[in-house]
Formats: C-alpha cells, structure tokens, sequence
C-alpha cells in the first residue's frame, strides 16, 4: 500500500485572515505576508496527518514562527550591539575585531548567493525600494522577488546563528 500525503484542504481558505490578523499585529502588511509565506511552507511541509482545525493550527504555526523571528532578532540585536556600539576609542580591540569579523561574515554570505539575491537584499533593505519597484527593475514577478528575498534572509539568519555566541 503506498503511503497517501497528508490532507492540507482547509488552509488556504484562512490565507486572506491570517494575513489581516497578522498586519494588524505586526504593523507591516509586507513582514505579514512574509509571515503568512513561511507559515504555509512550515505546513506544506509538516508530515503530521490531518489537522481538524485548519484555522486555529495556521494561526498557531504563525504565532510560533513569529515568536522565533523575535528571539532571533533579540539574539542578533544583542550581538551587534556588543560588537558595534563599543566606540573605536574604547581601547578594546577585541570589539572592534569582532565588529570586523561580523561585517566580513554578512558581506561573505551575500557573496555564496546569486547575483539577483543580492540586487534584491540591497534594493529592497539598504535602498528602501518595494518589492513590485525591484520586480520591475528586473523583469520578474513579485511573487519571485518574495522567493529571492526569503531565500536571501535565510541565508543571512542561517550565517549569523552559526557565529551567536
């Protein structure tokens, strides 16, 4: 007997919700959508069986990956303010390598991506431009700029996380 999928029917009718719930929380309809993006991912590819409330597991699994993205940011922040708000004057040269070491590591992982991942990053966090702007500038759709850029941002948490203390 070969093994069926498990049933996912029922989650893409609460698409249109989680993402209003989740501008409101968030403030950002962009971070909402990333949010909404990763939380279908995470349960495309969960092999749990059938889930009985669609709804409340989707919002659940977003609640989560939303608490995660805090923590994360919280670690991150908390590394890059030890290594760039100690002053050049400070006199300790241990900050200032490390400060060094991280910029090295951000630059070196944008460098393993593709050309359009890195467009993308830069356009998009350092230039200010949305993604339909970026889109436009490079002859592809929205949807694939969204790609480019998680892929991007993965890439980026994955290389920090590695060098967290």
């Amino acid at each position: 007997m070969i093994p069926q999928p498990p049933r996912r029917t029922g989650f893409f009718e609460h698409y249109e919700e989680l993402i209003r719930t989740w501008t409101r929380r968030l403030r950002s309809r962009q971070q909402a959508e990333d949010l909404a993006h990763d939380t279908f991912v995470r349960v495309l590819e969960a092999k749990s069986a059938s889930v009985e409330q669609p709804r409340a597991y989707l919002h659940q699994t977003a609640r989560n990956i939303a608490v995660d993205g805090y923590r994360r940011a919280d670690r991150r922040e908390a590394m890059e303010l030890e290594a760039f708000d100690q002053t050049p004057h400070s006199g300790d040269p241990e900050h200032f390598m490390h400060a060094i070491q991280l910029a090295d590591s951000i630059e070196q992982a944008l460098a393993e991506l593709p050309l359009n991942c890195r467009k993308i990053f830069i356009w998009q966090k350092i230039e200010g431009l949305t993604q339909q702007e970026i889109a436009e500038r490079l002859g592809l759709s929205k949807n694939m700029v969204e790609k480019y850029m998680i892929r991007t941002l993965r890439h980026l948490r994955d290389r920090l996380d590695a060098m967290a203390p």
